[in-house]
């Protein structure tokens, strides 16, 4: 009972949000600001919905495709840095690799937007402020945290002997970590991957300052905010977007939670 009381406020708290999305995207400007709860039914119409898909100010697929583009080049990214580093730092039995594993994880806990400024004055240093290299080199740097993590947590399950073994063979440890190790770490990649996708697809702040309005290339979040004008917002172009913008993040987490709880749930019983 006490359980369920504890828990009540948490449903209502995720709930009203996205029952407010869902409604509210069928609705017109004048029913969105007199009744933002209500159900007009006689009034409910789809067309704000294929609006925002065919709207002439900005291309919501365009966005859907340079969003999706971003999130595949974080995750290789990161794989290519976060996975040979997290194999090192797994097998190694000296201190140095348990404290560059603590450097990697205290990033766990700082805020990206506390980075966004001093990230800046760098990326305009290296003259990558504005470019997508810069954004998705920050992108990618944020994700380094959870790899590692889920790496190396992963990683020291694995029996020393297959190393041993691949070394008989003549491997190095460049080969034995791509040919014999990363094909056994399916459900930590996947964990990843998922995690580093909602990431890269949700975010706002990032590529909102990064990016900019010069480059001329706006995430799912970023043309969601560009409906937002400077003295009215058209709710009946917003709350649409965001409908649209939400549901391949709800899909992509529901069809693959259970990798997310396969690849947490070894890291941590196991690590």
């Amino acid at each position: 009972m006490i359980r369920r009381l504890i828990l009540l406020p948490v449903v209502i708290l995720m709930v009203v949000p996205a029952y407010l999305l869902v409604v509210n995207s069928f609705k017109s400007q004048q029913d969105i600001t007199q009744e933002p709860f209500g159900i007009p039914l006689p009034r409910l119409s789809v067309d704000y919905l294929l609006g925002a898909l065919n709207s002439p100010d900005f291309s919501l697929v365009k966005a859907y495709i340079v969003t999706a583009l971003f999130a595949v080049g974080v995750n290789v990214l990161s794989l290519l840095v976060s996975g040979p580093a997290a194999y090192v730092i797994a097998r190694g039995t000296r201190i140095g690799h348990r404290a560059l594993l603590v450097l990697f994880l205290v990033g766990m806990f700082i805020p990206s937007q506390v980075l966004v400024i001093p990230v800046i004055y760098v990326l305009k240093t290296l003259g990558l402020m504005g470019t997508v290299p810069g954004f998705l080199l920050f992108e990618t740097t944020l994700t380094l945290p959870i790899s590692m993590f889920l790496y190396v947590s992963y990683i020291k399950t694995l029996p020393r002997e297959l190393d041993e073994a691949a070394r008989m063979d003549g491997a190095g440890p460049f080969t034995t970590f791509w040919r014999i190790i990363f094909p056994l770490m399916k459900p930590a990649v996947v964990t990843a991957i998922v995690l580093h996708t909602i990431g890269v697809w949700t975010d706002f702040v990032n590529p909102q300052i990064i990016l900019g309005p010069a480059s001329s290339l706006y995430t799912v979040t970023t043309s969601v905010y560009a409906a937002i004008g400077k003295y009215s917002t058209d709710f009946t172009v917003v709350y649409p977007n965001l409908l649209v913008a939400v549901v391949p993040v709800l899909a992509f987490f529901v069809f693959l939670q259970r990798n997310i709880v396969s690849g947490l749930t070894t890291g941590a019983t196991k690590g």
